[in-house]
């Protein structure tokens, strides 16, 4: 019985390297005993009529950990990673009591799986990278993920190693612009604000764009939790109308605060600097306050 399991099961993962499941399937190859393998299972809704936009995305990610896993040297039949789409599966989502899609799940070789079986999905992201250290800690199995090759961030660097080039070569003449310290400045905290943005943590920890309910279709974009966010809250407060006064209020008011306390040049002009400096700020308080719903919402606590 459990050889054929695992003949069955091997097979299957020759074809494809994520085995579609229905409810017969998941009963019989995974919740059944006898088994000595382990199973991941992403469960999901990947039916346009579902209009789950996520579900895609993390099923992408999902391919690209399984396919890392199925052409490693170290791919073995201790490990499978299978699916459960909600229109094949209805079943097997009302037998675990679950409401939402996508969710990753770790179906050990021995027991019941525990609570630290389920991905924390909401917290850390889909990204193939993250799914490969939660497995390793839950089974011990390494998978070193390998993507497709992308050549847009190259083509991006030599656009712009171009761009710069082209500058540089028709201001040979006049460089001095190089030495301004107020441009560098600004520049400086600009990269300073965008690595400590939302969008940088997105970046970092690949979070859904928002989390649609399969039940119910209800949407939602701003997350429940203060640990954690959607990629579509950073696009809603890069949208707010007030975003580039704040923006420029911040880096401005930097720029003209040290100016003000260097500079050696007439008084009147220090004093203007503060002035302007003191309504660069003001207008980023007046901005940090409009932001703060979102906050209100996902943390009851905020003040």
């Amino acid at each position: 019985m459990l050889a054929e399991k695992v003949e069955q099961m091997m097979e299957w993962s020759s074809r494809r390297s994520v085995i579609r499941m229905n409810g017969d399937k998941f009963r019989r190859f995974v919740k059944a005993p006898p088994r000595n393998y382990s199973v991941i299972v992403m469960f999901t809704a990947l039916q346009p009529q579902r209009q789950c936009s996520v579900c895609r995305q993390a099923n992408e990610e999902y391919q690209v950990l399984a396919n890392s896993w199925r052409y490693s040297s170290a791919f073995s039949n201790k490990l499978f990673f299978t699916v459960v789409d909600y229109d094949e599966g209805a079943d097997v989502f009302q037998q675990l009591n679950m409401n939402s899609a996508p969710t990753f799940m770790h179906f050990p070789a021995k027991g019941k799986p525990k609570r630290a079986d389920t991905f924390d999905l909401q917290r850390i992201g889909f990204a193939s990278e993250q799914l490969a250290k939660w497995i390793a800690d839950r089974t011990d199995v390494q998978i070193r993920v390998f993507r497709p090759p992308n050549y847009s961030g190259t083509i991006a660097l030599a656009l712009l190693v171009s761009l710069v080039g082209g500058l540089l070569y028709l201001r040979r003449n006049n460089l001095e612009f190089i030495y301004n310290k107020t441009g560098w400045a600004m520049a400086a905290l600009c990269v300073v604000f965008a690595m400590t943005s939302g969008q940088m943590w997105n970046h970092i920890r690949g979070p859904p764009y928002a989390h649609k309910n399969p039940q119910n279709g209800q949407v939602s974009y701003i997350h429940g939790s203060s640990q954690a966010q959607f990629v579509a809250e950073s696009h809603i407060i890069l949208l707010h109308s007030l975003t580039p006064i704040s923006d420029a209020a911040i880096t401005m008011g930097m720029v003209l605060l040290n100016e003000a306390a260097t500079s050696k040049g007439d008084v009147g002009k220090r004093r203007s600097n503060l002035r302007y400096m003191t309504v660069f700020f003001s207008s980023e308080l007046f901005t940090s306050n409009s932001f703060s719903s979102p906050s209100r919402s996902a943390s009851h606590g905020f003040p």
